[in-house]
């Protein structure tokens, strides 16, 4: 999706990862980076640059992301910020102080309206049936494509607490597929409950839709904000 509306955009894009795994190293097939042909078309940043050995937390992600995201806009290019991790979104866009909170209560900062640069956020949502046959489907792809070498190599260097959370990891080391689609198809559903809890999302069902159309709407909303 980030690529179509890429190429709607009046100008050079840049796709920026909110994904807190897609930062490490060796693990790409099974966190779904984009592929050396998506990235022909649209650059991404924030993808595969940690060792697997490392451990990597929110704090050490915002301010990467900071810096990604103003320069490309001093450099005239759109930042397109993508992926699936509720907080490394929150934290992309805005400043968040990283307190830890006492259990039973929320951040109230992780649901306000505040961003560093005026922001159009998207939220992508299908018919739930068709989202998990779309999931069941992948977590097949992801297995024929390599995830479970990769996996095996990772747990050979001895990964690092936050690499070794990789949806799947565990259970591709345990050959249990069934397990990973069903852990996926739950990971879904808190991102659709975070993805609520957020204020100003452009929700679009894209159900039946094609990628292009589904662009088109993005950029019309984008220039019918007036703020970007």
């Amino acid at each position: 999706m980030a690529i179509a509306v890429s190429e709607l955009l009046e100008e050079e894009a840049v796709a920026i990862s909110c994904d807190a795994l897609q930062v490490y190293e060796g693990l790409g097939t099974l966190t779904g980076v984009a592929t050396p042909a998506e990235r022909e078309k649209l650059e991404h940043r924030l993808v595969e640059f940690v060792s697997v050995t490392q451990p990597f937390s929110v704090g050490d992600y915002m301010s990467l992301a900071h810096a990604e995201i103003d320069g490309a806009l001093g450099a005239g290019r759109r930042p397109i910020v993508v992926g699936g991790t509720g907080l490394y979104l929150r934290a992309a866009l805005a400043e968040l102080s990283l307190v830890k909170v006492p259990p039973g209560t929320e951040d109230s900062e992780l649901w306000s309206e505040e961003t560093r640069h005026p922001t159009l956020t998207v939220g992508l949502n299908m018919e739930r049936h068709l989202l998990y046959e779309q999931i069941d489907a992948r977590t097949e792809a992801i297995v024929v494509g390599g995830a479970a070498e990769e996996v095996r190599r990772a747990e050979e260097a001895g990964p690092s607490r936050t690499a070794r959370k990789a949806l799947g990891f565990d259970e591709l080391l345990g050959g249990d597929i069934e397990r990973m689609k069903r852990r996926s198809r739950n990971y879904a559903r808190r991102q659709l409950t975070w993805m609520r809890k957020m204020p100003n999302v452009h929700r679009i069902d894209r159900t039946g839709r094609t990628d292009e159309d589904v662009a088109a709407e993005i950029v019309a909303a984008l220039s019918a904000s007036g703020e970007f």
